[in-house]
């Protein structure tokens, strides 16, 4: 009987478990929340149950009781690493209760990675430090020309920073020549913010102007994932990987890929 009924609440633990993160997954972050909450009533001791409701009331904008969450995965298990990097970046924020972030979905095209019409940029002159807080990887952002400045912003019009200099003019010339982009959070701390940038319409009147020249070019496409597409240079791999363990994910064995070329400015980026 006893066998039973441990077999039971760890079924329902795994049952549980799945659908958090599916929820979280979908952005349903309310629900995501009480399931979590649910778990803790039945396995009070779930350091994951307790990171996970920690990410779903951050992205509801109820800080204090994430923070809370994330104290007590901290009591539970003193050296984990994704409730200290979370109780740091919340620690930033002025605010104790915001309203709900704005839903920000994204098309999944967004993260096919082809060649001359995708690219990776780094802002400059971010957003303060409890303004990045709020912001996770995959949020879309948009873009606002402002003279020879590309500015940044996101969903509810908040400030976020300005696509390196270069690489703005050359946008906002495509643009202003009718091209469209998309563009979400790639990487985002509370000083820097690296955004994925995709051309999702070239005007006729720009054929021939590619929008991320690269060099030695090669012709194709290479499809990526949103998790593979995030995960870019080794400190990304792991900001990326611990968003995947904070979530409960786990972690799929993959063939080694080439690396992807670069575009010009990111070889100079990495010359300087």
């Amino acid at each position: 009987m006893a066998s039973f009924q441990v077999e039971e609440r760890t079924r329902l633990r795994r049952q549980w478990v799945d659908q958090s993160i599916a929820l979280a997954m979908q952005n349903r972050w309310e629900d995501a929340a009480r399931v979590n909450r649910q778990i803790l009533e039945l396995f009070p001791n779930d350091v994951d149950a307790s990171n996970r409701l920690g990410r779903a009331l951050t992205e509801l904008g109820r800080y204090r009781e994430a923070r809370e969450a994330y104290k007590r995965a901290v009591e539970l298990d003193p050296t984990n690493s994704i409730a200290h990097k979370n109780l740091h970046r919340l620690s930033v924020l002025k605010v104790e209760q915001a309203p709900p972030p704005t839903p920000e979905r994204i098309d999944p095209r967004l993260f096919i990675a082809e060649t001359g019409k995708t690219g990776v940029a780094s802002l400059v002159r971010t957003a303060a430090a409890d303004v990045l807080a709020r912001m996770s990887l995959g949020d879309q952002v948009y873009f606002h020309p402002e003279g020879r400045a590309l500015i940044v912003r996101n969903a509810r019009g908040e400030y976020l920073g300005q696509v390196e200099p270069k690489l703005s003019q050359r946008l906002i010339d495509l643009m202003r020549g009718g091209n469209r982009y998309a563009a979400a959070l790639m990487t985002v701390t509370n000083t820097a913010v690296r955004i994925i940038i995709r051309e999702t319409y070239q005007d006729p009147s720009q054929t021939g102007k590619v929008s991320f020249p690269v060099r030695g070019e090669t012709p194709g496409v290479r499809p990526y994932t949103r998790e593979t597409l995030l995960r870019y240079e080794e400190e990304e791999d792991e900001e990326a990987g611990e968003e995947e363990e904070e979530l409960g994910i786990e972690p799929e064995l993959e063939e080694a890929e080439e690396p992807a070329e670069m575009t010009e400015f990111e070889e100079e980026a990495e010359a300087e």
